[in-house]
């Protein structure tokens, strides 16, 4: 190349066409973004929140703190609390104020239908700084049937028992008890499920508020000719009357259901039942 030959412009070229190549496809692209809809943010699930009655056994909070663990477990990242009719801290008021502005979903450690599942929790529930609704309470459902049947296990009911055995036991279902009628009807339901599993008789019983009495009901199956009775203490948690009715044990207690994996599920279950329902009515 001479001094006098011009310098060749080619690559000049072609880095300004390339240059406004891209710029025309990232311009098409900007334009073409900016039809995506932005991604739509799913709410937050309403907390559970579990409305346990509280008692002044120690044993009670443990037990009840301990299945809500189970809960969390089951639900990893699911806001889980707990609060209390009575007699224990968190109170539930306390438990609802505490969640600011998230929506909760109350589901009652209790076993039936009764005055505090109809009008003291929907009353807090109501009355409460959240959107705040009440799941069914616990019973009746087979999953208890589950955990009353293992806790007799664990007290020593036999595994597999043979007809002779059958013939002489039978097994009282002992509750709190209830004024309410529907709350019996429950009981007698959970009574019918364990029945059916165990293969004996089973008869429910009350600690309190209602008939028969854990002796009464002792008595009729004594003259029925069922001599082996174990007690099912169907309670959620210990407390006074769990004890009581343990003690008037003629053979074997269990415990109550405290923290079976059974009950965790069941929670789960309503909660998620709370749910759906409140689904189909929005829908």
């Amino acid at each position: 190349m001479t001094a006098s030959t011009p310098p060749r412009s080619e690559p000049r070229i072609h880095l300004d066409s390339t240059a406004h190549l891209m710029s025309s496809i990232g311009s098409r692209l900007a334009d073409r973004l900016r039809l995506v809809p932005p991604p739509v943010r799913r709410p937050a699930p309403p907390a559970l929140v579990l409305v346990a009655h509280g008692s002044r056994d120690p044993h009670a909070l443990t037990t009840v703190t301990t299945l809500m663990e189970r809960v969390r477990e089951l639900r990893p990242g699911l806001p889980v609390r707990l609060g209390h009719i009575e007699l224990n801290e968190p109170l539930l008021p306390d438990t609802l104020a505490a969640l600011g502005d998230t929506p909760a979903v109350l589901v009652p450690l209790l076993l039936g239908r009764g005055h505090h599942v109809k009008h003291d929790i929907p009353g807090v529930a109501a009355g409460a700084p959240v959107r705040a609704r009440v799941a069914p309470p616990l019973g009746p459902h087979p999953l208890l049937a589950e955990a009353l049947y293992d806790r007799l296990l664990e007290a020593g009911w036999p595994t597999s028992p043979d007809d002779s055995v059958r013939r002489g036991s039978a097994v009282v279902l002992a509750a709190a008890g209830s004024r309410d009628p529907d709350s019996a009807a429950d009981t007698r339901r959970t009574a019918g499920l364990l029945a059916t599993r165990l293969g004996v008789p089973v008869l429910p019983a009350y600690a309190a508020a209602a008939t028969p009495t854990i002796p009464t009901a002792l008595r009729t199956l004594a003259a029925k000719g069922r001599h082996r009775v174990a007690i099912a203490s169907y309670f959620t948690a210990p407390g006074r009357f769990a004890t009581q009715c343990a003690q008037a044990a003629p053979w074997i207690a269990s415990a109550p259901l405290g923290d079976h994996p059974a009950m965790a599920r069941l929670v789960v279950n309503r909660y998620e039942q709370s749910l759906a329902a409140r689904g189909a009515k929005a829908a």
